[in-house]
């Protein structure tokens, strides 16, 4: 079924009123056809949908794995050069235990000292 519709002319440009356009018949499929589409776009925007979470979770594991990358390589002293002249962090920490377990000792010396003074 063809229906014309006589167009108008204005300095060569041809056009359609809206009254026109709305006598226009619009050819649709059948009512089960219509359906079908539906029903097929509605699964691809679940499919999307699933599509955006997944992407949604990779993006978070990937932040995850990446922060501990930086961890692990902070760890084992890879984030920058290392300087050849710095003390081993197992010597730093061997001077620290000994710094410590001196202070200890020197304050609890002092509390002895003080306790009988205060009480004479």
């Amino acid at each position: 079924m063809q229906i014309e519709i006589p167009l108008r002319s204005t300095s060569g440009v041809n056009n359609i009123n809206s009254d026109e356009a709305k006598r226009l018949p619009i050819p649709l499929p059948p009512l089960a056809e219509q359906l079908e589409i539906v029903r097929r776009i509605e699964s691809l925007f679940k499919l999307a949908d699933a599509i955006a979470n997944q992407k949604s979770q990779i993006q978070n594991n990937l932040e995850t794995l990446i922060n501990q990358s930086i961890l692990a390589k902070a760890f084992r002293g890879e984030l920058v050069p290392q300087d050849p002249n710095d003390e081993p962090a197992s010597v730093l920490l061997e001077r620290i235990r000994q710094e410590k377990a001196k202070t200890q000792a020197t304050k609890s010396k002092t509390k002895k000292l003080t306790i009988p003074t205060l009480l004479n």
